[in-house]
């Protein structure tokens, strides 16, 4: 059920219709826990099993967690939690890829093996819930959250439908307390969720699906090897298309949310417009970079072992980061990309010398867009089938290869065109939010915003593409 369909649509009609009445908020929070499910079973109703399991054990845990004094029960408690949930996690999303790469292995020490066929099926968004109900254990058994007295609460956490199948990764913190009050918005709620939609809306379908996806394909899915320009040219399309496909539903679960009275966090903040990687990793998936900072870099010890130690954590958070999104080596080597490039731009911080330099605007311009071409740079890896087929385009973009020009002019004018306009509209909301935007605009000058966004979404042609987020 896509945010951009008409099924979507009208679901969510029939359920904040139902959802007006005056009743007693428990029953409205089963009407969103029930509609959550039904959301989440028109993928695939068999699957809706794992989000009961993985709610039940939780729940459990933390509750029991909140009764525990000693350190080993603690940690076994922990332990049940992490098992169970990464356990399925591994089983769905990576037992595929270990099984391919230990045939392969074995093949390479000279032992033929051929494993029995398994047709694992990735259950739609497995790693977003996973890492927000785990998100939830771990704060408990850090002392940090206290087990939540309402199962009905709890389950509503995991399974809220406005970002349970792609995020954003919401802490329990942000969501559990506005359970404690019945939720319903305002004219002024509704209205700007509504507004959020249809922005959310035109990124996915006008700028991600029908302005930029069909020049990346046309790049990453060809047989050819490209030539320089195509292959900048198309990895900056994809970087379009990216951020308008998962930006776009990020923004539409969020206006969802606002709709039924709900506060999601920002997932997304002028990304492109960030000046080094760290700063692109405060402004890019949000909800995952600070899941990852928390759990995984702080758990590993973070900073606090020394220069080396350090750099090993962030490398090890950064592949770590890169596994969740696919079980694929492209994907690794992306983390690992990313890893490299925070840890080279900590030795730069380092060896460079203080100086007013740094902090001129052209300097600052300078060094935002060189991270904005670093980061196009690595998309390649992100989107690319093979390995293979990213070092093909690497390499041609660094004019180590030769090969036919896949874009025609025309294609290339919209490329640099769009990617020109949204660059500069990234810069231009790097300290600005959106809604400051729009409520320092006429009333007359939002409605007619609005009503362009909404006519082109419109009017757009069918195109049958799921967010690009919904197989991580």
């Amino acid at each position: 059920m896509l945010f951009n369909s008409t099924t979507f649509v009208l679901f969510f009609a029939v359920v904040w219709l139902l959802y007006q009445p005056p009743l007693a908020w428990r029953w409205r929070k089963l009407l969103l826990l029930v509609a959550s499910y039904v959301f989440y079973a028109a993928w695939s109703p068999p699957f809706v099993l794992l989000l009961w399991i993985s709610t039940g054990v939780d729940w459990f845990v933390g509750r029991a967690l909140g009764r525990a004094t000693g350190r080993g029960a603690r940690r076994a408690l922990l332990g049940i939690s992490l098992g169970v949930n990464l356990g399925m996690l591994g089983y769905f999303k990576y037992g595929g890829f270990l099984l391919d790469n230990l045939t392969l292995a074995l093949r390479g020490l000279g032992v033929a093996y051929q494993p029995p066929g398994a047709d694992i099926v990735l259950p739609v968004g497995i790693s977003f819930y996973t890492f927000q109900t785990l998100s939830y254990t771990i704060e408990v058994h850090q002392g940090r959250e206290r087990p939540w007295g309402s199962f009905l609460d709890f389950a509503l956490y995991v399974t809220f439908f406005p970002q349970l199948v792609a995020g954003p990764i919401v802490r329990a913190h942000d969501f559990l307390p506005q359970c404690l009050q019945p939720r319903a918005p305002c004219g002024r709620t509704l209205g700007w969720g509504l507004t959020l939609f249809v922005v959310g809306l035109f990124e996915k379908t006008v700028l991600a699906d029908v302005w930029l996806a069909p020049h990346a394909e046309r790049l990453f899915d060809a047989a050819q090897a490209p030539d320089g320009a195509s292959a900048w040219l198309g990895a900056l399309a994809f970087a379009g298309q990216i951020y308008g496909d998962f930006a776009g539903y990020s923004t539409c679960a969020i206006g969802v949310a606002m709709c039924l009275g709900f506060a999601l966090p920002d997932n997304f903040h002028a990304p492109y417009a960030a000046l080094g990687f760290s700063d692109f990793w405060r402004r890019w998936h949000i909800s995952l970079s600070t899941w990852l900072r928390d759990y995984v870099y702080i758990g590993l010890g973070g900073n606090r072992g020394g220069w080396s130690a350090t750099q090993r954590n962030l490398m090890i958070t950064m592949v770590l980061g890169g596994l969740w999104h696919g079980a694929s080596w492209t994907f690794v080597v992306w983390g690992a990309l990313h890893g490299l490039l925070l840890i080279l731009e900590r030795i730069l911080r380092r060896a460079l010398p203080p100086s007013p330099l740094w902090s001129s605007p052209v300097v600052r311009l300078y060094g935002i867009l060189l991270t904005f071409v670093a980061v196009v740079s690595t998309w390649v890896f992100f989107r690319a089938p093979s390995l293979s087929r990213a070092v093909e385009i690497v390499a041609a973009m660094v004019g180590l290869r030769s090969g036919v020009a896949l874009l025609d002019a025309a294609d290339q004018l919209v490329i640099l065109t769009i990617t020109a306009a949204m660059v500069g509209g990234h810069l231009w909301m790097r300290e600005r939010t959106l809604e400051e935007v729009f409520s320092s605009l006429r009333p007359s000058v939002r409605i007619a915003v609005l009503s362009g966004l909404l006519v082109a979404v419109l009017s757009t042609p069918g195109v049958d593409r799921a967010f690009l987020y919904f197989q991580f």
